[in-house]
């Protein structure tokens, strides 16, 4: 199995997985298999695992502080992986997850009525968020040719003109469509805030699953001073699979809008430090590297097996390959099925949970999403469902 076990099998029902325990009270249908939600089926690093072992035979587990050599851990880990020169502790806000950030984020520095950009589809929470919090979605829909989606940069710069946008929700790596923007791409995006006085914020918690040859920029370090108006919200969880111990954090390099962010989190939400969390992240950082390279070769295998199969056993279902990201969709418009007799037959025929294009805006009509950060037995059984269904 090599240095590190991606073939194993984990029982995972029975431990309150979302995942697994929760996946026929959320589609509504029992005894369906699960190739959906951003949660991988493989163990966390062992030095991950080796260092909550040694805090929980501390003992004790009182109010917790985020220490300097976390942030150091957080710092190095930025600067190895994707260049960015980040000082330590300074510039970080801790956060109780990506979406509070975003939730932050609009009531910290926008009133109802505002609009928000973003680019559909899109990882669903970001509407919820918006919608939720009395602000409008202006979307910014991506064109797909067949293969790839890509970025409307005239509607992009129609939108941001408008005076009632306030913020970019910028996804990179973008989810679902598992683009990685070039730098070309990013400059124009940064250009088109700069220019209407865009706050950006950028979800870049999937920056660390990148398939070679794309290499994911941190926004924030292109030049120009879109630094100064962006907030990038980063994490350990979907690298690692420790999303269950909620350690996440946003990048702030302007120190105004740093604090109006911070004071906002301290005044209305629980700044509490979940002990476990920060021991894991700390961890992860300093010694998941080798892990992860591990991980990706694993993930393109498990790509490359899944748009086999797909083009071999499952006639009218494409693999839209990603650039990065696990959770990539899948073009199911050649089948011929309305969207709710695709779910149809994925739940109710093949007896498998994929998340419905529609859930990430219009544009997702015909596509779904697979998860493929699982043991192949687990994804060849699933794709197996399908094609036998159809």
């Amino acid at each position: 199995m090599g240095k590190f076990d991606f073939e194993t099998v984990v029982e995972r029902r029975g431990t309150s997985c979302v995942k697994w325990d929760q996946t026929g009270e959320r589609f509504g249908v029992k005894d369906l298999f699960p190739m959906w939600v951003a949660d991988m089926d493989f163990k966390a690093p062992e030095a991950v695992v080796q260092a909550l072992r040694e805090r929980v035979e501390h003992g004790i587990y009182g109010y917790t502080c985020h220490p300097e050599s976390c942030w150091e851990a957080v710092t190095g880990w930025l600067a190895r992986r994707h260049g960015w020169t980040v000082p330590s502790h300074g510039w970080y806000v801790p956060t109780p997850g990506v979406v509070p950030a975003l939730a932050t984020t609009l009531l910290a520095f926008t009133q109802p009525g505002d609009r928000i950009i973003m680019q559909t589809p899109v990882y669903h929470p970001f509407w919820w968020v918006i919608e939720s919090n009395g602000r409008k979605v202006s979307a910014n829909s991506m064109p797909f040719d067949g293969t790839r989606f890509s970025l409307d940069l005239e509607d992009l710069e129609r939108r941001a003109s408008d005076p009632r946008a306030k913020v970019l929700f910028f996804c990179s790596p973008h989810n679902p469509s598992g683009r990685v923007w070039t730098k070309e791409e990013l400059s124009a995006v940064a250009d088109i805030c700069l220019r209407h006085d865009l706050l950006l914020v950028s979800d870049e918690i999937h920056a660390d699953i990148v398939y070679a040859p794309n290499r994911h920029i941190p926004i924030a370090t292109l030049p120009g001073g879109i630094a100064e108006r962006t907030i990038t919200c980063m994490a350990p969880s979907k690298t690692f699979n420790i999303a269950g111990l909620a350690s996440s954090y946003a990048v702030i390099p302007n120190p105004k809008t740093r604090a109006v962010f911070k004071a906002f989190l301290h005044d209305n939400l629980d700044l509490s430090v979940n002990v476990f969390g920060i021991t894991a992240m700390e961890a992860a950082y300093r010694h998941g590297g080798p892990w992860l390279d591990a991980l990706l070769d694993v993930l393109s295998g498990n790509l490359e097996f899944a748009d086999r199969f797909m083009r071999e056993s499952i006639p009218g279902m494409r693999l839209v390959k990603p650039e990065g990201t696990y959770i990539p969709f899948v073009d199911c418009r050649g089948m011929g099925m309305e969207p709710a007799a695709l779910q149809d037959f994925l739940m109710n025929r093949a007896g498998v949970a994929m998340n419905d294009g529609t859930m990430f805006g219009p544009e997702g009509a015909g596509f779904a999403r697979l998860n493929v950060a699982t043991p192949r037995a687990l994804l060849e059984e699933g794709l197996g469902r399908i094609a036998r269904a159809l």
